[in-house]
C-alpha cells in the first residue's frame, strides 16, 4: 500500500479498528431510510460529540463535518455513487451511477475525504445493474490509485424483491464470500461486507477481503442483539462497522456509538457493550 493511500486510511483506523457512522443514506431515495437525518446540523452536532472513527457522508452534506474547526473530529468517508435498489418496488430499469462521471473522487479531494465508498449490487436476474457496478469501480480504483484515496467497495448480495418486499440482504455466506472475493480483486482497499447469517461463518469473508472488513449494519434493529452480533462478528476477524439506522434511528445516538466504541477498540463482549450502552 502506497504512503498516500496510508496516510489517509490512517485517519479512519485506530490500531486497526473503525466505527464508521453511515448518514448518506438520502442519496438511495428511500424516505424510511430518513427518519431521524431530518436536521443534519443537529446529527453533525451529535455525531461529532460521539467521537466515532468516521462519518460516511456524501458531497452535498460533507460541509457540515469539515467546516467544523475540531482537529480531532471524525474522519470523512465520502460515498461517490447512488443508485435506486434499495426502493421497495422493483423499478422497470435498475441503475447504479457514479455522481462525477467525468471525475468521480474529485468532491472527495476536494473535501479532504480519507475513503471513497462505492456500490457492487448482485440483485437477481440484474446482470446489467451489476455490470454498471462493475465500471464504476473500474472507473473510480484509477482516479483512486493516481490520487492515493482509499477506495472502500460495498458489496451487496440482495434476495428478490418478491421474498420480503424491497430488495434485502442475502445473508447466505457462500455468495458473499465470492462477491467479496471479486471486490478485493478489483483492488478494495477496504471492503464493507454483508454479516453472515451465522456470524461464525464470518472468518471465510475476512479471508477471502485480504483487506480490512467493515461489517454492514443494514436496517435497524433491537440493540441488544444488535451489540451481541457485533461482538461476535468482531471476535471472527472483522476490524469495525459501518452502521447507519442502529445509531442514527435511535434516542440516543451517542450511547450507541460509546457501545460499538468498546466493541471496536476496548475488545468488549455484546453484555459489556449493552452495559454501555445503558450508562449512556
Amino acid at each position: 500500500m502506497r504512503i498516500s493511500t496510508k496516510a489517509r486510511m490512517n485517519r479512519m483506523f485506530t490500531n486497526g479498528g473503525c466505527l464508521d457512522v453511515a448518514v448518506d443514506h438520502g442519496v438511495c431515495n428511500e424516505p424510511s431510510f430518513l427518519p431521524g437525518l431530518e436536521d443534519m446540523a443537529r446529527v453533525m452536532d451529535t455525531l461529532i460529540d460521539a467521537k466515532p472513527d468516521a462519518i460516511q457522508m456524501t458531497y452535498g452534506q460533507a460541509d457540515l463535518l469539515q467546516s467544523r474547526p475540531e482537529k480531532d473530529k471524525p474522519a470523512l468517508v465520502m460515498r461517490i455513487d447512488m443508485g435506486n435498489p434499495y426502493n421497495d418496488q422493483r423499478h422497470r430499469e435498475m441503475w447504479s451511477m457514479l455522481q462525477n462521471a467525468e471525475n468521480p473522487i474529485i468532491g472527495a479531494l476536494e473535501m479532504d475525504a480519507a475513503a471513497v465508498v462505492v456500490n457492487l449490487f448482485m440483485l437477481p436476474d440484474e446482470p446489467e445493474l451489476f455490470r454498471q457496478c462493475v465500471e464504476n469501480i473500474s472507473r473510480v480504483r484509477e482516479d483512486c490509485h493516481r490520487f492515493g484515496m482509499p477506495l472502500m467497495i460495498e458489496p451487496l448480495v440482495m434476495l428478490p424483491n418478491d421474498v420480503r418486499g424491497g430488495y434485502q440482504v442475502d445473508g447466505d455466506a457462500e455468495k458473499i464470500v465470492t462477491l467479496v472475493r471479486l471486490a478485493s480483486e478489483m483492488g478494495a482497499d477496504i471492503i464493507k461486507a454483508d454479516p453472515t447469517d451465522n456470524a461464525e461463518d464470518f472468518h471465510r469473508v475476512i479471508e477471502a477481503a485480504r483487506v480490512p472488513v467493515l461489517v454492514r449494519g443494514g436496517g435497524k434493529a433491537d440493540l441488544k442483539t444488535v451489540l451481541e452480533k457485533s461482538a461476535a462478528l468482531m471476535a471472527q476477524g472483522a476490524q469495525g462497522m459501518v452502521y447507519g439506522r442502529n445509531i442514527y434511528q435511535h434516542d440516543n445516538p451517542r450511547a450507541v456509538v460509546a457501545a460499538l466504541m468498546a466493541l471496536i477498540h476496548d475488545g468488549a463482549d455484546g453484555a459489556e457493550a449493552w452495559e454501555i450502552y445503558n450508562r449512556g
